[in-house]
């Protein structure tokens, strides 16, 4: 069987390679997109890398995502053009180099309701959007369309006839988000890279100087214990940072506000539509997103300070989520058509001072630090900007 295969074989003897074979310079703590991504890039030049889970790969939240590649078009309303254009050439790699298998351009109508402010207001924002997209990736997706709104209601003739005055169409992109993950971490592994899921870091050893020199790994398969050497550690699990940053000790580090995104999940054939939806909220956005014989609808942002490892959606969470989707949709929707829900977290990067209320401010960049000599903790950021990401760390 090839070394590249996620089998039970392979796993066990990336165990034992990590343990008895020769020192690793890297050891990435944490299977989804942003561990996946480091382990990816560090194998890729030429470093050996192990890669361990505790869970599975993608369980947490690069499982749970909108399931969008997008520059963060609400982001260019808050003037942060920066992260927009950083996200929008990595949507254009992804769609067009990296995984085009995966990732796939994906059309959004939104619905106008007043006919020249809204409209100007709107088609300055998305044509600002689109631009900064050519300058990143020329050609990777078309430039936005407007609609009157005949037009709107024969791309989706689920909205209702009063609730909109035309529509703009723009694009962004949709991906398998777990599969990518998997992918990244075969890729890895066909370059070299040691990787074991459900494997967990529970101890880490320091010389006399106190750089964490190795690690300590239960196989929760097993109960069976490894002591892995590396050069250096990354901390890249999300919501569990500070988890995992208290077992190299120390006083540095990251501090992450967990927000809790929630969708539902629809049939298909409930909402007709050709394109998905994209509708601004108090709060945030919405998304209407066709994924295969569904509609993914969300999401939500808010304060979660539960257990981490199953996080659910409230009674409220639904019900915002199908309040807003019903100010544009006829017939509409109600729990009766809901066949699902899934609820993710974000690690989001807390400053000294939170509102928790405000989660929505946090900014979605990413932050790499040295926690202490020879671990690094890398949070934020978001699925889009992965490789970038792996990059820094």
């Amino acid at each position: 069987m090839p070394h590249f295969h996620l089998s039970p074989e392979n796993r066990q003897r990336a165990l034992d390679q990590m343990a008895g074979g020769e020192e690793l310079d890297v050891l990435v703590i944490g299977g989804g997109v942003t561990g996946a991504g480091i382990a990816l890039d560090a194998a890729t030049r030429g470093l050996r890398v192990g890669i361990v889970e505790a869970q599975d790969w993608a369980s947490g939240t690069s499982s749970r995502s909108s399931k969008l590649v997008h520059g963060g078009l609400r982001y260019l309303y808050q003037l942060n053009f920066a992260l927009v254009a950083e996200s929008l050439r990595e949507r254009g790699l992804l769609l067009t180099t990296t995984a085009p298998h995966l990732v796939k351009a994906q059309p959004f109508l939104w619905p106008l309701k007043m006919p020249v402010i809204e409209r100007t207001y709107s088609a300055v924002g998305v044509g600002m959007y689109d631009t900064i997209a050519q300058f990143a990736h020329r050609g990777s997706v078309p430039i936005q369309r407007h609609h009157t709104r005949k037009g709107s209601l024969k791309l989706a003739p689920a909205l209702k006839k009063d609730s909109l005055t035309g529509s703009i169409v723009y694009y962004d992109a949709r991906v398998d988000d777990a599969r990518l993950v998997v992918t990244l971490v075969r890729s890895a592994v066909r370059h070299g890279a040691l990787a074991a899921n459900r494997v967990q870091v529970t101890e880490m050893l320091k010389d006399a100087a106190g750089r964490v020199t190795a690690a300590k790994l239960l196989d929760l398969e097993t109960n069976r214990e490894y002591e892995v050497r590396t050069g250096a550690i990354i901390n890249a699990t999300g919501v569990w940072t500070e988890e995992t940053q208290d077992l190299a000790g120390g006083t540095g580090g990251l501090k992450v506000l967990t927000s809790k995104g929630i969708h539902i999940v629809i049939p298909r054939e409930r909402i007709k539509a050709t394109t998905g939806l994209f509708l601004r909220t108090e709060k945030s956005v919405l998304f209407i997103i066709p994924w295969q014989h569904y509609w993914v609808i969300g999401t939500t942002d808010t304060a979660w300070h539960e257990q981490l490892k199953h996080p659910v959606p409230t009674a409220e969470d639904i019900d915002y989520v199908l309040a807003h989707a019903n100010e544009v949709l006829d017939p509409p929707l109600t729990r009766d058509d809901i066949i699902g829900t899934y609820a993710g977290l974000r690690p989001l990067l807390q400053p000294k001072v939170l509102d928790e209320s405000k989660s929505t401010k946090v900014s979605r960049e990413h932050t790499v630090t040295e926690v202490i000599p020879g671990m690094v903790a890398i949070a934020g950021g978001k699925l889009t900007t992965y490789r970038v990401m792996a990059e820094d760390a």
